[in-house]
């Protein structure tokens, strides 16, 4: 029989509720219950497109004799950690100070009384294994240490609520925000982003490489070269790695080993619209690899073809498992991508299959499980031959042509999976609910490829995500986090925010050099401002909340996001956009705030700058942004430039003989008379000058 989850929106929780476990929702019912029956509660954070959470569902919180004793002894509670991160981030935190790592499945215990965890893992096997207790195990012992136990108990606890709090109340005397500490931050960035640690899995980090490119300009010579380099390798890894889906389009959640060649085969769209953006940036600096052109254009037809609902918006997620067959009982991880070397080669012609052997890693023995995911093995513009072989298979995957398949209808489920019609393999599972804060994601990386490559289609795909957004997201006169198919939830969080109205800015840019632009961009993004400083802003420390101030009574603590994970914190973001805002609308009070965001956050980036690499971007807008006033003829060259804290402004006049004017702060230089005069003006005002000659 199924529990109480089977009613819920969330596509996560619903692969839970046939699980013998009675899981609760978060929320004031259940935790009420927890403190009169005096239960622990076991809080259980995944999402719909994590393997291991896969994995434990099935195996773990479908076991009889484990449900059992869950019921019997804890009160179980289930979280989407994509409905809740704010929940999600405060546990993670939690669960990094007991064990030093993190990850989902997160799984923590807590006391009913005050919710502080006393204990965290991850996945946890439902037999002994991996060098891992059973499942049952760990709760017979943590129910046998809350009843028996109190005083370690209490001091387990007292630490966590102490470190949470020390980390919550940030000293308030400001560092320096200056050149050095700019240049520092994007030193210790350009090491992470360097570092080849073999053994580990490689992920995106986009934060840190946008970081990385954004403040190369800045750096003197040598350190300038090292950056570049180092951006640029990253663009590499991305386009020619197997984290891309060569075939498709789009790209995988991150590779499992240093090499980025097997991917972990979700794909989310927060990565994919942080990797546009990268490697649309990459290419505006003049790195024009055509590997990167083709990723990105690979980005937009994955998006066009499986990922924009009939509404406009953007689905969240597609599962790393799919079926291989309807009548399998589990899905198999990445066997939608994957190809074995004797089944590629009939299909192609000798040419084909050897233009393939020559620009892919491909082998008889494979690379994954006996197959092969494909990963480049040089850079450069396919010959049409190449482009042949992987349109073929392409209709192997997708049972029709790359010319004339142009939407694929989602499974929304695992039932919908083995059910549907499928002409070619089984597609994965896509979560369909839309994020306000990943569609802004993405909204700003369609825009920005707009204004280099100047393609209908990322504006007309960008255009309509935000419209959605601005005329569907608002419940009782405040913005909200989801879209279930036209069903609002979620008070929006600071997240939400800070990457839609990032999103409304960067089309308010991309909408001067479009032809068809209906919106004011601007105006809507000053709106949306508005409500976030009166709801989140937090007047006492400076920086903004990661939810409401009428949304908060759930959690231990209210954090301030400036910390960067696979997505850029919010702080950093909201920062860089007030500095955005005071430029465009000339108006000096968000730049105040910004200071002031700047400022409360200063110590982490003065001590701790391999946290928060959006705060260094934030940072880099302070002291280096330059308004452009030029002529509606001249923008479209000069957007298509890599100049990433300039805003763009139509001149309604300009003296005579003059093609443009940069202004910075309060002051603008001497009217440009040529085009080589206006670039040299908007390079960076802390960038190293030439070197003198004698």
């Amino acid at each position: 029989m199924p529990n109480r989850l089977a009613h819920s929106k969330s596509l996560y929780l619903r692969k839970h509720a046939n699980n013998p476990i009675n899981w609760w929702f978060w929320g004031e019912e259940a935790l009420a219950t927890a403190k009169a029956e005096n239960k622990p509660i076991f809080l259980s954070i995944g999402y719909s497109s994590c393997h291991w959470c896969t994995v434990m569902e099935g195996e773990a919180f479908s076991d009889r004799a484990i449900a059992d004793y869950i019921n019997e002894n804890f009160l179980p509670i289930k979280v989407d950690r994509e409905e809740r991160p704010d929940l999600d981030s405060l546990y993670m935190q939690t669960l990094q100070m007991m064990t030093g790592q993190g990850g989902w499945p997160l799984n923590v215990f807590l006391s009913p009384e005050d919710l502080v965890p006393f204990y965290g893992g991850t996945y946890f096997p439902a037999e002994p294994r991996y060098n891992r207790p059973g499942f049952l195990q760990v709760l017979q012992t943590l129910r046998r240490f809350y009843d028996e136990d109190k005083e370690k108990l209490q001091q387990v606890k007292d630490t966590i609520l102490t470190t949470l709090n020390t980390s919550k109340n940030l000293s308030q005397d400001a560092f320096d925000l200056s050149e050095e500490v700019l240049r520092r931050g994007a030193m210790v960035a350009t090491q992470i982003i360097g570092e080849k640690e073999f053994g580990r899995p490689s992920f995106p980090m986009m934060p840190y490489s946008l970081l990385v490119l954004h403040s190369s300009p800045l750096e003197i010579k040598a350190a300038a070269q090292e950056a570049r380099s180092v951006a640029i390798q990253r663009g590499d890894d991305l386009a020619l790695g197997g984290i891309c889906d060569h075939v498709a389009g789009g790209f995988h959640r991150y590779t499992v080993d240093a090499a980025w060649t097997v991917p972990h085969f979700e794909k989310m769209l927060y990565d994919n619209g942080q990797i546009l953006g990268f490697l649309v940036d990459l290419w505006s600096t003049g790195e024009n690899e055509p590997a990167y052109d083709r990723a990105i254009a690979g980005i937009v037809d994955w998006l066009k073809r499986e990922m924009t609902a009939p509404e406009g918006y953007f689905y969240a997620a597609q599962d790393a498992d799919n079926f291989v067959r309807p009548t399998d009982a589990e899905p198999k991880e990445g066997a939608f991508y994957v190809w074995r070397y004797n089944d590629i080669k009939p299909l192609l012609t000798d040419l084909e299959f050897k233009g393939l052997r020559e620009s892919f890693v491909l082998s008889l023995e494979g690379n994954f499980e006996g197959k092969n995911v494909l990963k480049r093995s040089v850079k450069g513009k396919f010959a049409k031959k190449l482009e042949n072989a992987l349109s073929k298979l392409f209709k192997v995957r997708y049972g029709e042509s790359r010319e004339t398949l142009k939407t694929v209808t989602p499974a929304q489920n695992s039932e919908e999976a083995k059910t549907l019609n499928w002409k070619g393999r089984i597609p994965p599972v896509t979560d369909t609910k839309a994020i306000v804060a990943w569609n802004g994601l993405t909204i700003s990386g369609l825009a920005k490829a707009y204004t280099v490559f100047q393609k209908p289609t990322y504006w007309q795909l960008a255009a309509q995500a935000a419209t959605f957004i601005l005329q569907n997201q608002w419940k009782n006169g405040r913005l909200h986090r989801l879209n279930y198919q036209g069903t609002v939830s979620i008070p929006a969080q600071s997240e939400d925010y800070a990457f839609f109205i990032k999103a409304l800015l960067d089309l308010q840019q991309a909408s001067l050099i479009s032809p068809d632009s209906q919106t004011n961009w601007l105006e809507a993004a000053q709106k949306v401002q508005q409500e976030f400083d009166e709801w989140l802003w937090n007047e006492e420390m400076g920086g903004y909340d990661n939810t409401a101030k009428d949304s908060s009574d759930d959690l231990l603590i209210r954090e301030r996001s400036y910390i960067d994970s696979a997505i850029p914190s919010a702080n950093g973001i909201a920062i860089a956009n007030l500095l955005r805002l005071s430029l465009l609308t000339d108006n000096l009070e968000y730049r105040d705030r910004a200071e002031r965001g700047l400022k409360a956050f200063s110590r982490v980036m003065e001590e701790s700058p391999q946290a928060c690499p959006s705060l260094f971007l934030a940072l880099h807008w302070y002291r280096n942004a330059t308004v452009v006033r030029t002529t509606v003829e001249r923008l479209p060259a000069l957007m298509s430039q890599f100049f990433p804290v300039a805003v763009y402004q139509i001149a309604k006049s300009l003296p005579p003989g003059a093609i443009g004017i940069v202004c910075r702060g309060t002051s603008c230089l001497e009217p440009a008379q040529s085009e080589a005069r206006l670039l040299d003006q908007m390079q960076p005002l802390d960038a190293p000058a030439p070197p003198m000659t004698v």
